[in-house]
């Protein structure tokens, strides 16, 4: 636990774990619906078994990660998409190459703060939350995409 307190120390000084809620924040309701989607999936992660190590990750040079999590021996990054319905797709749709690429410099940097060690594993996964009638249902999209054209480990 040592070294994702030192990861949290260094680069999100104030990890947004308890940030407020659309009410009197000045946030609108995309970003609570988002913030709101992120907190109730790392809760939906823990209850499947995920150990969840960081919420958040920014990486120093570009780059991002909704949550960083274990999956028995396996580093997860995960990208969470929350949507209200399904009328313009469904939530994975819109993980588009640009943003695996973003996902995919976070997990780099992540890969980086732990010595790039050979013999790690890690996937992407996507968690879709659909709120239909205030009712949030989820999906964990297992090995979502694979570490994007250029990058490389």
């Amino acid at each position: 636990m040592g070294l994702v307190r030192f990861i949290a120390d260094l680069f999100s000084p104030s990890n947004r774990r308890n940030s407020p809620s659309a009410n009197g924040s000045g946030e609108d309701d995309r970003e609570w619906l988002g913030r709101e989607g992120e907190r109730l999936a790392a809760r939906h992660l823990k209850r499947n078994r995920y150990r969840v190590l960081y919420r958040n990750f920014r990486a120093p040079h570009g780059g991002e990660v909704d949550i960083v999590c274990r999956d028995h021996d396996t580093l997860v990054f995960v990208e969470v998409k929350t949507r209200r319905s399904l009328t313009f797709g469904s939530p994975a749709e819109s993980v588009t190459r640009e943003k695996q690429k973003l996902i995919a410099r976070g997990a780099l940097a992540w890969l980086d703060l732990l010595g790039n060690p050979d013999n790690i594993l890690f996937r992407f996964d996507i968690v879709e939350i659909i709120f239909e009638e205030d009712v949030p249902t989820f999906h964990i999209i297992k090995d979502a995409f694979k570490l994007p054209e250029p990058y490389t480990y």
